[in-house]
């Protein structure tokens, strides 16, 4: 039952991260192009707030999930437990999926708020485009892992 919580947890978490992904880099991104340069990058830094807030529980969670999963199967197998390789591969991307977003929140992400707050637009863009780069990366990691995960 344990197990089942953590992983119905993991899964939730995963979804809000990528599917969140999938939203502003697909359909938010490209609908507000038509909108004019103070206006986008207005919306887009209120977006990506509240989103980088989800996206910063969800790395909690899923980090704390994941290990309590293999927590959970290691001292079920009475110290008999190898990790299986789609979860190492799985562990291993998506500690590089939290690095990235800790670089994008920290670096690009503070600049934005910075260029937002002082009406620079041009830093503005330059700031969004650094942080639609590495929301792209994260997007084809997430992918590598859910497709790793289902066919392995």
């Amino acid at each position: 039952m344990l197990y089942n919580a953590l992983k119905l947890a993991h899964v939730l978490s995963i979804i809000v991260w990528i599917g969140g992904m999938v939203f502003a880099h697909f359909f938010l991104r490209p609908a507000v192009q038509e909108l004019e340069p103070p206006q986008r990058v207005r919306l887009m830094h209120g977006v990506l707030r509240r989103f980088f807030a989800a996206v910063a529980v969800a790395v909690v969670v899923a980090l704390s999930t994941g290990l309590g999963m293999i927590g959970t199967v290691s001292v079920l197998s009475e110290g008999a437990f190898a990790m299986p390789r789609d979860w190492s591969i799985m562990a291993t991307l998506g500690v590089v999926m939290m690095g990235i977003f800790a670089y994008l929140y920290f670096a690009p992400f503070t600049r934005l708020e910075h260029a937002v707050a002082a009406a620079d637009w041009p830093q503005s863009g330059q700031a969004l485009a650094r942080i639609r780069a590495g929301v792209g990366v994260n997007l084809a990691i997430g992918t590598v892992i859910v497709v790793v995960t289902l066919l392995m």
